[in-house]
């Protein structure tokens, strides 16, 4: 469930209050007239089942709450309730396939800033791949997998492109390239100095590496992995389920071929940096396309469901482009 505190202006409490009453999947319905003071207006509280958050949040944005009061949510880990109980059975559609659009819009339209943290830790993330890549372990290449931040970028680039937000489009696509960038140039300088230093050798990458050699080397299974990686990444973002796994998922060859790249090219192995970088642009984009499919595969089941549910006159109402 979510739990939503809102503040509706005090001429349209009422009509937020009834709109909440009347919904199914609401329970625990609270009223606190004139206790909001910024914005001023009412304070109202309520509990909602994930299968009709996303109707619930879009009613509230046409009586203007948005607008003129405010709307958040919390996920609610515990509810102990009869009510609660009977708004799950009574709502349409099952809890860990509903798609709350506000919520993935919101958390992914975050994850497009450069900021420090996500610079800092694409580059930490290449930097151990190319280490993992010298010395042909799986074991590291799995830690930069879970270090790597991409899935981020990449998941509100799906969302972006399926709400046409050009601007979210733009900072997504950054996000990506500058990231992968700096991250490259940085682990190049690193191997230079690993070599230096003599931690490391051009023998190393021109060795047999039977664990890490397929980085560099794609084919038409990239493509299905890709696919595959963005349809599981995209189902754990939006359901909340297996979130320890989507940096493993998502990052099967994206980190890793962009550490190979910078490796090959410290090292002037330029066949073996192409096939990389080749790699690399394989892969984002068939996680880009599996992700789009896989978001409006779930648009359109939620309007069947909502259309089986209500009728046609409700059901009429597509899920609407989400704002942010």
């Amino acid at each position: 469930m979510l739990h939503l505190r809102i503040i509706a202006p005090a001429d349209r409490s009422e009509a937020v209050a009834d709109l909440l009453a009347a919904d199914p999947g609401v329970a625990h319905l609270a009223v606190l007239p004139g206790a909001a003071r910024q914005p001023a207006g009412d304070l109202i509280l309520c509990d909602v089942v994930r299968e009709s958050a996303d109707h619930v949040l879009h009613r509230l944005q046409e009586l203007g709450v948005e607008a003129r009061g405010g709307v958040s949510a919390d996920d609610v880990e515990l509810t102990l309730s009869s009510a609660a109980e009977r708004a799950a059975r009574e709502a349409p559609g099952h809890a860990d396939d509903a798609v709350v659009w506000d919520e993935i819009a919101a958390k992914t339209g975050e994850q497009t800033e450069l900021s420090g943290t996500y610079l800092v830790l694409i580059v930490v993330a290449t930097m151990l791949s190319g280490i993992a890549v010298l010395l042909d372990q799986p074991i590291l290449i799995v830690g930069a997998m879970v270090v790597g931040p991409e899935f981020g970028p990449l998941a509100a680039l799906c969302v972006a492109l399926l709400r046409r937000k050009p601007r979210i489009i733009v900072r997504s696509v950054q996000a990506l390239v500058v990231g992968f960038l700096i991250a490259i140039v940085l682990t190049i300088l690193s191997t230079w100095a690993l070599t230096t230093a003599g931690l490391v050798n051009r023998g190393m990458l021109l060795a047999e590496r039977p664990v890490t050699d397929f980085i560099w080397r794609p084919d038409a299974l990239s493509w299905v992995v890709g696919l595959l990686a963005g349809v599981a990444g995209m189902l754990s973002l939006t359901s909340k389920k297996s979130g320890s796994l989507v940096g493993v998922l998502i990052s099967v060859t994206t980190v890793p071929a962009a550490a190979n790249a910078a490796v090959a090219l410290a090292y002037g192995v330029w066949h073996e940096a192409g096939g990389s970088m080749l790699q690399l642009l394989i892969n984002i984009c068939a996680i880009v396309v599996s992700g789009l499919l896989t978001l409006a595969v779930q648009q359109f089941w939620w309007w069947r469901v909502a259309r089986r549910a209500t009728g046609p006159v409700t059901a009429s109402r597509r899920p609407r482009r989400a704002v942010g």
